[in-house]
């Protein structure tokens, strides 16, 4: 693999992500959507294996003491090898001193856990499609 981190949205196939999203079973919009949101985030991270997109990650911030971690999805041939990793460890690292908060899909947490992420106790959610959030098992 020859690996490269790009921190910006520049020439970036937004078909790609939403792909990508699609065959990972994460919720996607329309590319102009995904384009929009990574555009408008305070850090993106995008990882190519040469000139393929093989994961991509973002957060959004008040730059100063709150952020929160979206989209993080790597392509199916490329789990299990340290690529999540880096996408999380770059995006905390361009947004030191903050907390972070994420939902992960069910069954993500541990890989979240190795991170030093921690389950929260309070956190609460208010879903456009709370009905389908409720059946894919993010609420109760």
């Amino acid at each position: 693999m020859n690996l490269r981190i790009q921190r910006d949205t520049k020439n970036i196939n937004w078909d790609e992500v939403v792909d990508t999203l699609r065959q990972v079973g994460m919720g996607y919009h329309s590319s102009e959507m995904h384009q929009r949101a990574f555009e408008n985030s305070y850090t993106v991270v995008f990882i190519f294996d040469d000139d393929k997109l093989v994961g991509f990650g973002r957060a959004i911030s008040d730059g100063e003491y709150q952020s929160a971690i979206y989209d993080v999805a790597v392509s199916p041939l490329y789990q299990g090898k340290g690529i999540g990793k880096m996408i999380i460890q770059a995006i905390v690292e361009n947004t030191a001193n903050c907390n972070f908060i994420l939902y992960a899909p069910p069954g993500k947490e541990l890989f979240y856990e190795k991170e030093s992420f921690r389950r929260m106790k309070t956190g609460m959610a208010l879903f456009v499609n709370s009905q389908k959030m409720q059946e894919m098992g993010f609420t109760d």
